[in-house]
Order: structure tokens, then C-alpha cells, then sequence
């Protein structure tokens, strides 16, 4: 089953209109999409490794339009929309902590959740309901979008054809490391405050409630 969805996605990967897709779902993945763009980014990547910095560039851009919105939803829409999609998403309880993270560590929250694969719309939702300041946050935006997508684009642009072959032979193994990656990026969340357990318990314990907007 993973190979037949492996070849089909590769297919379409290579469709006329793929950037398309690829810049579509970058922008509602960081507001509200379930679905990363990560697996069609790379193999896009795979599929035409001369413009994989093409398509990287489109992933990071459509991204950062994406946590705009998402911004937005969390600013002015919260309790209208943004309340709704973080329920419908599995996100709920994760919310307040993650504006509690957020007041604490600013920016550097935003970078890693960018870039690793973790929700980045929970983070973007979240930035627009605490008000966090727009400028940095767009900026904290491009540099972890930025690091993930262009990442991968100059990889595949530079070593396209061997990690196509690596990929092809050991594809089990590369989505068992993905799904690691993911678990490491929430890992990487949660240790932000490590020597600093007040923080900690205060944000672990955070309620909707508790929040003080």
C-alpha cells in the first residue's frame, strides 16, 4: 500500500499543475489543513530535481501567506472560526499551552515549530489570539519555513538522483524517519524551557481559562 501511494503521489508530483497544488496546500497547512506539504515538496523534488529550489521557494512563500491567515483567524476570528478548526483539528488542549510558550519564548517558538513538522497552524492561530508582534512573527515565519522547504530543495537540487534511488530502496525506513522527525519536533517544544521549571509547570498547566487577553 505505502509504494502504490508512494508512485501514485509521484505521478502526480509531476503534473502540469503540481505547483499549484503544492503552493495550495502550503498555505492552508499553516492555518488550517491537516495534510503537510512536506511529502509533495519532496517529491516534486524527486520528480524534477532541477527545480527543487523552484519549488521550495513556492512551498516557503504560499507557507508564510498561510500563517498570515492563520494569524488572522486567531486575531480577529477566534472564538467565530479559530475555536472551531483547533476542535476539529485535535488541537484544543495543546492550545493554551502553546500560548502560554508562546508569551514566554516569542520567536523562537514559531522558528522550530517552522521548522520541524509539527502543527504549525496551532502556533499560527495561536500567535494572532496572545496579539504577538506581527513583524517578528512573519519574520520568525520565513526563517523556520524557510530552513524545512529550502532544506530540502537545495538537497534534492544538489543530490537529486542518489537520494531518489536511496529513497526508492529504502522507502519504509525514510517515512518510519519522518514520523520521528515529527515526534522530535514536539519534543523540541516541550524541552524550550528545560532548566527553567517554573515555566514549565506553568505553561503544562495552562488552562483557556487562565489566559489573561
Amino acid at each position: 500500500m505505502l509504494r502504490g501511494l508512494y508512485d501514485w503521489t509521484m505521478e502526480k508530483a509531476a503534473h502540469p499543475r503540481a505547483e499549484w497544488w503544492l503552493a495550495l496546500i502550503a498555505f492552508v497547512e499553516s492555518s488550517f489543513f491537516p495534510i503537510p506539504p512536506h511529502p509533495l515538496l519532496g517529491l516534486m523534488c524527486l520528480a524534477e530535481p532541477r527545480k527543487a529550489i523552484r519549488f521550495a521557494l513556492i512551498c516557503t512563500g504560499a507557507s508564510v501567506l498561510g500563517a498570515l491567515f492563520g494569524y488572522a483567524i486567531g486575531y480577529f476570528l477566534y472564538e467565530a472560526v479559530g475555536e472551531a478548526l483547533l476542535a476539529a483539528l485535535g488541537l484544543t488542549e495543546a492550545f493554551p499551552r502553546a500560548a502560554c510558550y508562546l508569551r514566554e519564548y516569542d520567536v523562537e517558538v514559531i522558528v522550530i515549530a517552522g521548522a520541524t513538522p509539527v502543527p504549525f497552524k496551532l502556533l499560527t492561530i495561536t500567535a494572532g489570539f496572545i496579539e504577538m508582534a506581527l513583524v517578528p512573527f512573519i519574520l520568525a515565519s520565513i526563517v523556520g519555513r524557510g530552513l524545512i522547504f529550502m532544506s530540502v530543495g537545495v538537497l534534492f537540487r544538489l543530490f537529486g538522483a542518489p537520494i531518489k534511488r536511496f529513497i526508492d530502496k529504502y522507502l519504509p525506513h525514510v517515512t518510519t524517519a519522518f514520523v520521528l522527525l515529527v515526534i522530535g519536533g514536539f519534543l523540541a517544544l516541550t524541552l524550550l524551557d528545560r532548566g527553567e521549571g517554573e515555566v514549565a509547570d506553568r505553561c503544562e498547566s495552562a488552562t483557556i481559562e487562565s489566559l489573561d487577553i
